[in-house]
Formats: structure tokens, sequence, C-alpha cells
């Protein structure tokens, strides 16, 4: 996937989650494009990839208009991700994590530490944070080998910021944000080390933990305005 790719698809996250594209509303390629300030290939490419998401639909010839979500839709599906991958980080400690899939995790834990050793994060690296998060998931969720698991895992993941890709930035928050990553990524590394110990139960722990740090991604960046956040009326 290439930078400018990731970038749209972010950007365009983000305007989702801060209210300023509003659930309804229709998701324009072109005048889009001219407000992030990039080119309209890696806008027409990210709008599909963010349906895939479950942040927009497909509304027949006007092509994506944004979906509204609650809160609670977003918390639940989190738990339930948190669930279903921690079953697949279970397995993989028991079962043995394969050299192959060690090799590809420390080259994610690599990239993290990359980004994390400054100390400090801009608003440039969640778009590289985001990158690395997801491949460590779907490395772990792979080698589970398990085609029900994955199945439900993509399901669930299509409910917005459900998925570990589903980081938020708070441009104004950016010192809290850094401390969130590097105690994220610290959890990266103790699953790491679970696998490589063959520790199951530790691995299913940690990784249920790990899954809900991305709620608190969400929390943070909503506060100041997301009208599409609502709770639903008792």
């Amino acid at each position: 996937m290439s930078t400018h790719l990731i970038q749209a698809i972010v950007r365009i996250r983000e305007m989702i989650l801060r209210g300023e594209l509003a659930p309804g509303q229709r998701v324009a390629e072109a005048p889009l494009a001219e407000l992030l300030g990039m080119s309209r290939t890696p806008v027409r490419q990210a709008l599909p990839m963010l349906a895939q998401e479950g942040l927009l639909a497909e509304h027949g010839t006007r092509g994506f208009v944004v979906r509204a979500f609650t809160v609670d839709d977003v918390l639940d599906a989190i738990d339930v991700r948190a669930a279903l991958e921690g079953l697949a980080a279970r397995r993989v400690a028991e079962r043995g994590a394969s050299k192959a899939l060690l090799r590809a995790l420390r080259d994610c834990l690599e990239d993290g530490d990359a980004i994390l050793d400054k100390r400090h994060v801009e608003e440039s690296d969640e778009a590289r944070y985001a990158d690395m998060n997801q491949r460590f998931h779907a490395l772990i969720l792979n080698e589970a080998a398990s085609p029900i698991l994955a199945e439900a895992v993509e399901r669930n993941n299509r409910v917005p910021f459900a998925g570990p890709q589903a980081l938020a930035f708070d441009g104004g928050q950016l010192d809290r944000m850094y401390d969130q990553l590097r105690y994220a990524h610290h959890q990266h590394h103790s699953l790491v080390e679970a696998f490589e110990r063959g520790q199951g139960a530790r691995a299913e722990s940690l990784m249920r933990e790990h899954a809900h740090v991305v709620e608190e991604s969400i929390n943070l960046a909503a506060l100041p305005v997301a009208p599409i956040f609502t709770k639903e009326k008792a």
C-alpha cells in the first residue's frame, strides 16, 4: 500500500470521526481530494477501502456516503475483537509460533521502535504506526490458521473503528498519544515474548488487553467534537 494511499485513508477516517463528514453525507472524490491537498488517485482508492472498514456505504450512482453509528456499536465490536484475537494468540502460542512468524513480528517491533524512539509522535506518524499495527495483528491471525476465526474477525472489523488499523490522533494532545502508543507497543513486545515461550494464557490475556488501546485512541480524539458518536437512549 502506497504512502499516499495510507495518508488518504487516515485523513478521511479522522474527518469522519471528528464529524467533519457527517452521517449520510455524500463523499465526492474531487472536492475531497482538493480539501486534503492531494491528487484524486489515492482518494479514489481510499474510498472503497474505508467502505470495507464500515465507515462508508455505497449509495448507487452517488458513490459513497458516510455511515451512521454509535459509541455502543464501536465498543461492542472492540470487545468482540479482543475475544477473537485473544483466541488466535493463544492458539499460536500453544501450537508453537513458526520462525517465519517470529521474524515478521520482530520486523514490526523494529518499525514501531523507530517511530517511538524519538520520544514523541507527530501527526505524520499515525499512518506509519497504523500500518505496522495492522500487519502485526494480521500476522498473528494468519498464523492461527482458522478460516472461521479469520472470517469472524473480518466481519467484526467492518464496524467503524473496530479494527487494529483504526487509530485516530488528536493533534492537540500528541503527548498523550505518544504515551498510549508506547504502552501499546510495549504490549507488542510482550506478545512476541509470550509466543517465543509458548505461553498461551499470557498471550491471550495480553491480546485481549491490547485490543482496547484503540478504544482509548478513539475516545481521546473524539473529545472536541464528534456528533456521529451519540449514545443510544435507554
